[in-house]
């Protein structure tokens, strides 16, 4: 099977640190879906706009592909360790959403807030709670059946009594950005804790980059202290 690069997901993540993990859909972080030249037809997308959320299928792309790590003839490795459970304990990969996947595929379900017509791109889907970093390459679009895809009494396996952190986010002396936009976007992707489990020292420092920008903060006492929000050149 060959697939195609349809879209690609444009916002400010520019590292893969500081991407929400598994965000909801009700996010306030906006992800642009940017359709590659050949896939700029406007019929593709007829009657998307009546659709409230988006099934999206994309690629790891950041990620090294299997033949890459040496996992010997199989090409791939049959557990991971996630960082939500420490980094320190092996699961099936199959009952994880790891990346480090045979096929590094992923699937996300978005809310679509729009669709904007623009002269350069054609027509932009704008949809928020994706989990992907700028550039990431969509392989597929779907819509969201309340019907079919919804299962509210669902177990959540190995997630099961490790819903995401969350945590109080406080600005320090000189670090709180004018942008209010930006300051609410900075604090939801903190609030979220982007740190792996096993990272939990109160001294160490952690920065990321967003929109142009290079953040750092602490985390102690479940309360994480913005730092410094710094305008990279």
């Amino acid at each position: 099977m060959n697939l195609s690069v349809i879209a690609r997901a444009r916002n400010g993540f520019s590292s893969k640190f500081g991407v929400p993990r598994q965000v909801s859909s009700s996010s306030s972080l906006e992800t642009r879906i940017v359709f590659e030249p050949a896939f700029r037809v406007r019929e593709a997308l007829r009657g998307i706009e009546e659709c409230s959320h988006l099934w999206l299928i994309w690629g790891f792309d950041q990620v090294p592909q299997p033949a890459e790590e040496g996992f010997g003839a199989q090409g791939w490795s049959p557990t991971v360790r996630p960082p939500r459970l420490g980094g320190n304990k092996r699961v099936g990969v199959f009952a994880t959403r790891s990346p480090y996947r045979p096929n590094r595929l992923g699937l996300t379900s978005v809310r679509l807030l729009r669709v904007e017509e623009t002269a350069r791109e054609g027509l932009v889907l704008v949809v928020s709670g994706a989990d992907m970093q700028d550039g990431t390459p969509v392989f597929d679009i779907k819509p969201y059946l309340r019907y079919a895809d919804s299962h509210p009494a669902a177990n959540d396996g190995i997630m099961t009594h490790r819903p995401p952190h969350a945590l109080r986010v406080e600005w320090g002396t000189d670090a709180r950005p004018a942008d209010d936009s930006l300051r609410e976007a900075l604090t939801e992707i903190i609030a979220q804790d982007p740190r792996p489990a096993y990272q939990n020292s109160p001294s160490r420092r952690y920065h990321f980059d967003y929109d142009g920008y290079a953040v750092t903060f602490e985390v102690g006492d479940g309360t994480a202290t913005v730092v410094g929000v710094d305008k990279k050149v």
